[in-house]
């Protein structure tokens, strides 16, 4: 019987061998609790997160809650690093920051992280994320890791 840790190693492996960035996703039980959705456009891993009711955070504009905003950052930066490393780990969050730059209304929201760093020991990945155009970001986030 396998360990839930290597479950997960063979179904990111699994996915990265298929080259279905999707399977990844579904390997990590938050992003399909939100929702989201991986591909990969232009060799870069870019999610979505479709708009649903469950998100929003202000229901008079309505926009998306401030947190599932970071959790979609967090998992971008998450999903950067576990596609892209030669060897399977599990990157643990030592710290996150997210800028908030605008509301974000209730509509298609897309991440793209960009791994600044990928040492032995510890990486760092910056993740932009909009809607209408990734040259007016909603936010960005800059995430440091302890690889294990």
């Amino acid at each position: 019987m396998s360990t839930p840790a290597a479950s997960l190693a063979e179904d990111i492996a699994a996915a990265r061998r298929a080259e279905d960035p999707q399977r990844l996703l579904q390997a990590l039980p938050y992003a399909r609790f939100l929702g989201a959705e991986a591909r990969l456009v232009e060799g870069q891993l870019r999610l979505l997160l479709p708009p649903s009711p469950h998100l929003v955070g202000n229901p008079l504009l309505p926009a998306l809650h401030g947190g599932v905003l970071a959790a979609l950052a967090e998992l971008a930066a998450i999903a950067t690093l576990l596609w892209q490393q030669e060897a399977f780990a599990l990157p643990k969050t030592v710290t996150s920051t997210v800028d908030f730059a605008r509301s974000a209304g209730l509509k298609p929201t897309y991440a793209e992280g960009r791994v600044g760093r990928l040492g032995r020991r510890i990486a760092t990945v910056a993740v932009n994320l909009w809607q209408d155009s990734a040259a007016r970001p909603v936010a960005s986030a800059h995430t440091h890791f302890l690889l294990s």
